[in-house]
């Protein structure tokens, strides 16, 4: 099991419109294969950075979510909804294997 994590820096005078994107995504993403866990907006100190959390079962299970949210309706509408709306300025993603247990497993 693998745990992505997308940074965005966004525009800050457009949280709105990245909460839009964030809602979005929390149909599009269970529905392609992927377990969200959650997106998750500024709130106190940076007012620019925001993080997409879902967990991934491998690389390879990543590129099949990737093409079935690329051909989803509203996986493309949201494509086209942040390039509109250009409040995304930057994303990066980071694959994360978990290594520890929670405590008493």
């Amino acid at each position: 099991m693998l745990t992505c994590i997308v940074r965005y820096h966004i525009d800050p005078t457009k949280k709105t419109q990245f909460a839009e994107y964030a809602r979005n995504w929390g149909q599009a993403i269970p529905r392609c294969g992927a377990d969200l866990i959650g997106y998750f907006a500024p709130h106190e100190g940076s007012s620019t950075l925001a993080y997409g959390i879902y967990n991934i079962d491998s690389l390879a299970e990543y590129e099949r979510y990737r093409a079935r949210l690329m051909t989803d309706p509203l996986g493309q509408e949201n494509y086209q909804f942040a390039q509109r709306e250009k409040f995304l300025l930057r994303e990066d993603r980071t694959f994360l294997k978990c290594v520890s247990k929670p405590q008493g497993e």
